[in-house]
This record gives structure tokens, sequence and C-alpha cells, in this order.
């Protein structure tokens, strides 16, 4: 059946919900509401107040009472409403939910998921177009997935859900309701750390959440001039190095599109990825499109802020020419 990436997600969350009552949904407004993206939708209705819990406007507590709950034998899958409320939740991300199996030397861990809408792309507020990756990644203990597409987001979260440690979940709202897909009705598991590959032979081209979107448009702008190889991480962490590296052994040259800052984004842990790996392979330097240090821009700039299709073909004909 075709699907969006919300109602992939709502449906991902339903059938394991159905299958393991241990599974409880907490988060600010999910319940009779379903969400501000309708992400929860009849979930409330079908599973009661007890296993979709509406919470008060309090990031810090929402992950902090999930932690306990996971201690506890509970799979909690906790929503931040919007990427830019994740800062008051980093002191328990940083401090516990990394840290638990180590501190008890693997005697307790956490099988939770935080899941929340990431990134810019549909004219919000301050605060509401964040993109936290690169904060989230440097955090020891945790796994960081962003899904791109329906498929991916159904199979991904079903895998992250079942995952015996802590899984950041970042959905790219740009996307929510820009791509539908098949994706099928039966439960199925994407493995958390393996990227999906295009195959191509002249350039690399990387990318995750929403960006993916914009390099395959990028990919049908150039046609037939050159043959781009894309690569969809859809984990960054764990990373499928393996799939990075070979890609740009075979192609020789690579861009990577990131829709975040720039200055030490994790562009930059590719690009160090490669010059470890790859080096002696490349025919061009690695260029990068990305977002500006600054934050997210309010709607009359956000287009400006954001790599277009335009600013990744232009990239990859940069690498081409070279």
């Amino acid at each position: 059946m075709k699907l969006n990436m919300v109602q992939a997600i709502n449906l991902a969350l339903k059938q394991e919900m159905e299958k393991d009552s241990s599974i409880i949904l907490l988060g600010e407004d999910i319940g009779k509401n379903g969400g501000v993206f309708r992400v929860t939708e009849g979930l409330w209705q079908q599973f009661g107040d007890e296993r979709v819990i509406d919470t008060p406007l309090a990031e810090l507590g929402i992950v902090g009472t999930s932690i306990g709950l996971a201690i506890s034998g509970m799979k909690p899958v906790a929503e931040i409403q919007f990427d830019g409320f994740t800062p008051p939740a980093l002191d328990q991300i940083i401090s516990h939910v990394g840290r638990i199996r180590n501190r008890s030397r693997g005697r307790f861990h956490l099988q939770m998921v935080i899941r929340f809408p990431s990134g810019g792309g549909i004219r919000a507020l301050e605060h509401h177009s964040e993109i936290m990756d690169t904060y989230l990644c440097h955090i020891a203990g945790i796994k960081v997935v962003v899904p791109a597409t329906p498929n991916d987001a159904k199979g991904l979260l079903i895998s992250a859900i079942r995952d015996k440690d802590p899984v950041i979940f970042m959905e790219p709202k740009k996307v929510y309701r820009a791509i539908k897909e098949e994706v099928p009705e039966e439960e199925y598991t994407i493995p958390i750390g393996e990227a999906k590959v295009r195959e191509g032979d002249d350039v690399t081209v990387i990318a995750w959440g929403a960006m993916v979107k914009t390099v395959n448009e990028a990919r049908e702008k150039i046609g037939d001039k050159y043959s781009v190889e894309t690569i969809n991480l859809r984990s960054l962490k764990p990373l499928d190095t393996n799939a990075v590296v070979k890609s740009v052994k075979k192609t020789g040259r690579a861009v990577i599109v990131q829709e975040g800052p720039r200055t030490l984004g994790f562009a930059a842990e590719l690009i160090a990825l490669i010059n470890e790996k790859a080096f002696l392979s490349l025919e061009a330097p690695i260029k990068r499109v990305t977002g500006f240090d600054v934050p997210t821009p309010l709607p009359k700039l956000e287009n400006y802020y954001l790599p277009s299709v335009d600013k990744v073909v232009n990239a990859i004909e940069d690498v081409m020419r070279f």
C-alpha cells in the first residue's frame, strides 16, 4: 500500500504495540490529538491512556521518566514535539541514557526510543526547525537513525523499538507528507547501520534525512550527463563506513549534502573517514553542500538556507570538472 512517512511511522507503532504490551508512548499532545503532525493519530483510541500518555510540557521529564520505565522492563517510545525542544532533555540523554549500560557494567540497559520531527522546510517558527544530529552523534552509548522515505521509516522504527540499546529517531518533517511509496503492510525491519545505495560510476553523493529527496531530484536533473551514485545513510550512528568507502573508491569523487550548519557538521566526519580510508582513490577534492553557521532562519530566508537541487548539481559539476 502507498503511504507517506507519517502513516508509515504510525503503522509501525501500531503493529509493535499490538505485539508487545510493554511498549508505551509518551509525549506532549500525542494522545487524543494524535500529536502536532498526527503521527500518533488513533493510537490513544486503540490502546488507551495507560499506553499512550499525554505528558506535561517538560522534555527533561519525558526522557527521565522513560529512563525509569526502561530500567524497569518497559519499552518506552518518547516523543519530543519539535527538534528545537530537545536541548532541555540533553541532560538526561547525555548523563543517563547514553551511560546506563557502561555505568552498570552491562547489568542494566535501556530499550527505549526518543523520536522527534527534525529539520526545516515547513516555514516554522524559531526553535521548530533545528538539526540536532551532530550534537546527538557525539554522545557515547546511543544510536542515531534518520529515515529518508516512508519505507525507511517503518522498517527502521521497528528495528529501533526492538533494539536493546537506546535509539534517537530523527524524523525529517520536510518529507513527512512529501513522499508516498509502496510500504509493506506486514511488519519488516531494516538493520540499523546499513545504508541504501543507488549505483553509479562517476561521482558519489551522500545524504541523509530530507536531503536524500533533494539529492534524488538533483540526480534526475543531471540525467545521463554523469553517472551519479547516491548513498542514503539511514543511520548516522552506527555508520555504514563500508558503503561510503567502497563507493568513493569506485567513483573517485564525492559530494556530501548536509542540512545542518557547516562547521563541525557530520559531513566533516565523512570527509575525515574518506581521507583516512580512500584518499588515494580521490580524483577531486570532496565538496560539501550544507546549511550556514546560523540558526535556521524564519520563512523568508529558509529556502536560501537549505541545500537546494541547484546547489547539489553545481557541486557535482565542480568535482567532475576538477
